[in-house]
């Protein structure tokens, strides 16, 4: 199945494009259209070569409390042997373009866009890109919370395309999330998933809950519901929810909308910071 994922159009625009733009940010949610992703707001990261980034989430005051999440575009030749200076954390890899090979241990697997990685803390890892052209892939970081009776899960690499969809119920399928973790697996302290409309499909009500959301659109557009303000998005924006902020959408155009999706989940909530 060939399916589209929006990447960072990159550059610069015109001098001739007008200041006014789509990008908002509140206490209680952001909204970073793909246009704010060009040149000039990369970063280069310690320990990788031939890589640039772009940081859509971190911790900090009145913004992300439990992730970091970044757009790595590596150049042909490059990566990193040594990727993460926390050992505490966890990744979630999703490939948006390009063939980067992932080394996980000792085992060596080849991705293309769609794959999806799941390395655990403390875990051996690089990633390099050895194609012709650029590989670019999503990078969410969390620190994985121990709880008791609980150890990290294993470490795996699966693809879009290898999970099935499962429809929500009473939907006729028009609204879909593709699981790439079981989600009674309470080891799993963070869920990266995909969540699929078709068009017309819905969101119909103002979901609120604990837990806190980085959503990249990889294909379609849609009216979004942030707290009391629809707006429009498309794919290649970012949003950020915080925990509690009220959310909805509705699909729009004649493609299905799709968006990765973050959350943290399966821990107690904290009494003390």
């Amino acid at each position: 199945m060939t399916r589209t994922y929006a990447t960072p159009p990159g550059g610069l625009p015109p001098q001739s494009d007008r200041a006014r733009d789509r990008a908002v940010f509140t206490p209680s949610y952001a909204v970073i259209p793909a246009r704010c992703m060009s040149d000039i707001v990369t970063s280069l990261l310690p320990g990788w070569h031939g890589t640039r980034a772009w940081v859509l989430a971190r911790p900090m005051t009145g913004f992300a409390e439990t992730f970091a999440q970044l757009i790595v575009e590596l150049a042909p030749g490059g990566g990193s042997d040594a990727p993460e200076p926390d050992p505490g954390a966890q990744a979630g890899i999703f490939v948006v373009q390009g063939t980067p090979t992932l080394r996980i241990g000792r085992v060596t697997h080849p991705l293309t866009a769609g794959s999806y990685a799941w390395i655990a803390p403390g875990t051996d890892w690089s990633i390099t890109n050895p194609g012709p052209g650029p590989a670019t892939f999503h990078w969410i970081r969390k620190v994985w919370e121990p709880a008791p009776g609980l150890t990290p899960p294993d470490s795996f690499v699966t693809h879009d395309d290898a999970v099935a969809p499962v429809a929500m119920p009473d939907t006729g399928g028009t609204w879909a999330t593709t699981r790439f973790v079981d989600p009674a697996d309470i080891r799993h302290d963070m869920h990266v998933n995909i969540v699929t409309f078709q068009p017309g499909g819905a969101i119909p009500f103002a979901e609120t809950h604990v837990m806190e959301h980085g959503l990249y659109m990889l294909q379609g557009r849609a009216l979004y519901l942030l707290n009391t303000d629809w707006v429009e998005v498309e794919a290649g924006d970012f949003l950020w929810l915080r925990a509690f902020c009220p959310q909805a959408c509705r699909a729009s155009g004649t493609e299905p909308f799709r968006y990765l999706l973050y959350k943290d989940v399966n821990r107690h909530p904290r009494l003390r910071l």
